[in-house]
């Protein structure tokens, strides 16, 4: 199985779409046997869950997330963890270990410029979100629950 955190410093990066970098973790099912970074090079928001099924990864462990971006990664087939802080290889094990971690649904909100209007996560960047999407920052607009991930 493989594992994605956004990684910063050994650390959970706190804000799933605006990650540079992913620590990829290879399991075996109990147990880590190896690990690589994996930079986002130009990837944001909700095309980042592209990049991780791109390389097959079965599960993300992160921290702050939006409707959107989970439906990617629903539509992807890829597990999430999120609401989760602090030492990534840490929250790894406890997964590993059967320890519950994380929340099942968006745990974004209250970030930088967020104007979501029903539900949905602007996450910042002045993205919008009307109906249950996420806007996802770079002036996008969603209004029918879906993600307008960047651009204008």
């Amino acid at each position: 199985m493989k594992i994605a955190v956004p990684f910063d410093n050994g650390q959970i990066f706190g804000h799933f779409g605006q990650t540079q970098t992913f620590k990829i973790y290879e399991t075996d099912g109990s147990q880590i046997v190896s690990t690589q970074t994996l930079a986002a090079d130009g990837y944001a928001h909700c095309a980042l869950a592209n990049l991780l099924a791109k390389e097959n990864v079965d599960a993300l462990i992160c921290g702050g997330i939006g409707g959107g971006a989970l439906a990617k990664l629903n539509a992807a087939g890829i597990k999430f963890y999120a609401g989760v802080s602090g030492d990534a290889d840490a929250a790894v094990a406890a997964l590993l270990a059967g320890e519950e971690i994380g929340a099942t649904g968006p745990t974004c909100g209250g970030h930088s410029h967020d104007h979501s209007h029903g539900g949905g996560c602007g996450c910042g960047g002045h993205g919008h979100s009307h109906d249950g999407g996420c806007g996802c920052g770079g002036h996008g607009h969603s209004h029918d629950g879906g993600c307008e991930c960047g651009g204008h």
